[in-house]
């Protein structure tokens, strides 16, 4: 029985054929399908923000393996007002709650608004990663007109739009407002302001700017100002419940994906697309939160020391293993910390093997996916050859423990000596030992005579020792390292810690037992020796 494999075997083309099956039952013959992905201003950019880029790019590939030409458009939101002022920007910036991030100054005085400033950062991801993409400015848009027609639509179906915001979430704000925002022309917030009426002929909104807005606990006191504002002049939006329609109908697009938080938003949107403004709403994908190791959503509103940038994973290796985490999978929440990024650089190294046929895989359908992830990880443009692979974290050894001057001789040496330069091949290595200095520099900052360690903690360490010098399996390392601190009553988690602190620096990182085997056992075992010799235990 022949097994039928979609495009490159991924969830990517298991999603763009769902959304050609959906445009073949629309009866729609387009030229062109576009997927889209909101780029949000008024925080700073982590790693979420870049998957919903990454994911939304990915489909985009997908249809054009099947056959589509495509186009992906990255939305910026940068007419949303300021929620909260983000950890670690300056106070300065609270005067301007509740003003379109567009409208707000650069703090940095490096770009036009608060708003390019952080989209600025994003895009600069993007480009790294070799995004290929449309950019769209709300705010830009907002002024050319081209919503003017869905903002017609949605105001003079207000009733409508309130019925369905309250069918579907419950909210009754919009059965006695009007869905438009117009930024008050007097203190210049957008979300103090209430639509009072609406003059049809002049395209003109009548409002006053009351206040009353609760924002992120706090609440926004208007101006009093009142005034009209023509729509087509761009000084004004329409609220989240129907924003993602008007984009939807005027950029036609076809698919978009949504995090879970967002799912009300997108059912009141899907129907105002589609029961007001008459455009079938795109096909979606709902997916997962990344959170951090604390178990909380990663945030625009935190500081960059607090979340996981595009940047700071750069710092440590390449766009290419961040892709990987991307296309890996869309469902399931995955707890994600700077410490699991040289899991995805060797991953992507396995990838690498099973896609040149180095690692065998039987199964026809999980090798095809797995072929699939390696070249949308490298947006199909993979390499023609298979380089050297080294685990990153035997090289953050190896660099820890070079003598500086002969930094790269030595860990060549030490490569070649634990058999992984069998060919005298090094090509990558270059780059692999920059990620790994930076790596040992920023997380190998705490020494061996810095960390306590109880008797039982050491006399468990010594039992390990003899372990790794008279053991080669992994499997039965990693399984002594839960009996020793079983034998002598400690927590295993602590344990755990207590040796990832010993050999990393870290308190945390990969799985003991295969990390062992890559570093060497002598290397292993004279690491443990130090930190429990007498002379650095205290």
């Amino acid at each position: 029985m022949e097994i039928e494999i979609i495009g490159r075997g991924t969830w990517l083309d298991m999603v763009a054929s769902r959304v050609l099956q959906r445009e073949e039952k629309l009866g729609r013959k387009l030229d062109v399908l576009r997927t889209e992905s909101g780029l949000g201003a008024s925080g700073i950019p982590h790693i979420g923000s870049l998957g919903d880029v990454i994911r939304a790019y990915g489909i985009k590939m997908a249809l054009e393996v099947q056959g589509r030409q495509s186009e992906f458009i990255a939305y910026s939101d940068d007419m949303d007002g300021l929620r909260k002022v983000p950890a670690g920007m300056p106070d300065s910036l609270k005067k301007y709650l509740g003003h379109p991030v567009s409208a707000i100054p650069d703090p940095y005085n490096c770009h036009e608004s608060y708003g390019t400033h952080m989209n600025s950062l994003l895009r600069e991801a993007m480009d790294k990663c070799g995004v290929e993409y449309v950019f769209h400015s709300a705010n830009e848009d907002y002024k050319k007109g081209l919503f003017t027609e869905q903002i017609r639509k949605i105001i003079s179906a207000a009733d409508q739009v309130g019925k369905i915001v309250k069918e579907e979430v419950g909210q009754e704000k919009y059965t006695t407002v009007l869905p438009y925002f117009p930024i008050c022309g007097s203190c210049g917030r957008i979300y103090t302001t209430r639509s009072l009426e609406w003059d049809t002929a002049a395209d003109k909104v009548l409002y006053v700017c009351e206040g009353g807005s609760e924002i992120k606990g706090q609440t926004l006191e208007g101006c009093g100002y009142k005034g009209e504002i023509d729509i087509k002049e761009g000084r004004g939006k329409v609220p989240w419940k129907a924003e993602f329609a008007t984009r939807w109908d005027a950029l036609k697009i076809n698919f978009e994906a949504h995090g879970k938080e967002l799912t009300d938003s997108v059912r009141v949107n899907d129907r105002v697309c589609e029961e007001i403004l008459g455009y079938p709403a795109p096909y979606h994908v709902r997916y997962e939160l990344f959170l951090d190791k604390s178990g909380k959503k990663i945030s625009k509103s935190k500081s960059a020391l607090d979340v996981i940038t595009p940047q700071t994973w750069f710092k440590y290796a390449t766009p290419t293993t961040l892709n990987l985490l991307m296309f890996k999978r869309i469902t399931g929440a995955r707890s994600l910390g700077v410490e699991d990024i040289p899991t995805y650089v060797n991953e992507l190294d396995q990838l690498e093997e099973v896609y040149f046929g180095i690692r065998k895989v039987t199964d026809e359908k999980e090798l095809a996916n797995l072929k699939g992830l390696f070249e949308y990880a490298w947006f199909l443009k993979p390499p023609s050859a298979p380089t050297a692979h080294f685990p990153y974290n035997l090289l953050v050894y190896l660099v820890t423990v070079a003598p500086p001057e002969k930094r790269k001789e030595y860990v060549e040496m030490k490569l070649r000596e634990y058999g992984y330069m069998k060919d005298g091949s090094a090509s990558g290595l270059d780059e692999r030992l920059i990620f790994a200095s930076n790596w040992a520099k920023d997380f190998h900052d705490i020494t061996e005579s810095q960390i306590e360690i109880s008797n039982p903690q050491r006399l468990a360490i010594e039992d390990l020792i003899s372990v790794v010098k008279s053991e080669t399996d992994e499997r039965v390392i990693q399984n002594a390292i839960f009996n020793l601190a079983k034998k002598y009553s400690l927590e295993a988690p602590d344990f755990f810690r207590l040796l990832y602190m010993i050999l990393l620096g870290s308190p945390r990182g990969p799985r003991l037992g295969p990390y062992i085997k890559a570093m060497g056992s002598e290397n292993v075992a004279r690491a443990l020796e130090r930190a429990v010799a007498p002379s650095q235990s205290g």
